[in-house]
């Protein structure tokens, strides 16, 4: 993640392009940050189809908001700050409408490589258990506040420092540290009771 107190841009000439019209140029800047922003509404909404339609709307939205970018940050902080924002919008909304049931959760971590091996897949026992883990853990994910999820979805997913966490949110470094102590308590809590 970088820096934007410390380094260039590393999309200046990108964004440039882009702004004169140059679609290739702004197609090579979904290309460069389309997985990372894939991932972290995927992991504020829980929902592929969600997922697809925001991230669709954040791309629109960056590119007709592109004359406005005055580069004070740097591109990534300023889609993120876009998607985080369009993401938090869409979640009130859906809460509004009557949210989003757990059977309407995606399962789409069962095929996750990260989280299954070829043992888990041969042993239905382990497969059960993983299954309930991830149930679990989007069951809490789920229960935590719009706030307290986009932190730690930023934090402990995509791996976000602190100190770019808190200008993409548009707050202090503590608020960022304070929503993550009191994200960690509350999943912990939550999940408590499967460890034991």
């Amino acid at each position: 993640m970088p820096d934007d107190s410390l380094q260039p841009d590393p999309d200046v000439d990108l964004v440039a392009r882009a702004r004169n019209g140059d679609t290739r140029a702004f197609d090579a800047l979904i290309h460069k940050y389309g997985e990372k922003l894939y991932g972290l509404v995927y992991n504020m909404t829980s929902h592929k189809e969600d997922t697809h339609d925001l991230l669709q709307d954040i791309f629109a939205k960056a590119y007709h908001s592109l004359p406005r970018f005055r580069g004070q940050s740097s591109f990534y902080t300023w889609i993120y700050q876009i998607a985080v924002n369009m993401t938090l919008n869409f979640l009130k909304k859906r809460k509004r409408r009557g949210g989003l049931s757990l059977n309407e959760l995606d399962a789409s971590f069962q095929d996750d490589p990260a989280l299954v091996d070829a043992s888990h897949l041969a042993n239905p026992e382990k497969q059960s258990k993983l299954h309930e883990l991830q149930k679990r853990l989007n069951e809490a994910m789920l229960s935590l506040s719009e706030a307290h999820r986009t932190v730690v979805t930023m934090f402990d997913i995509q791996g976000i420092p602190h100190a770019e966490i808190a200008r993409i949110l548009k707050v202090s470094e503590g608020t960022v540290r304070s929503r993550l102590h009191y994200a960690h308590l509350h999943l912990q809590s939550k999940l408590q009771d499967y460890w034991e």
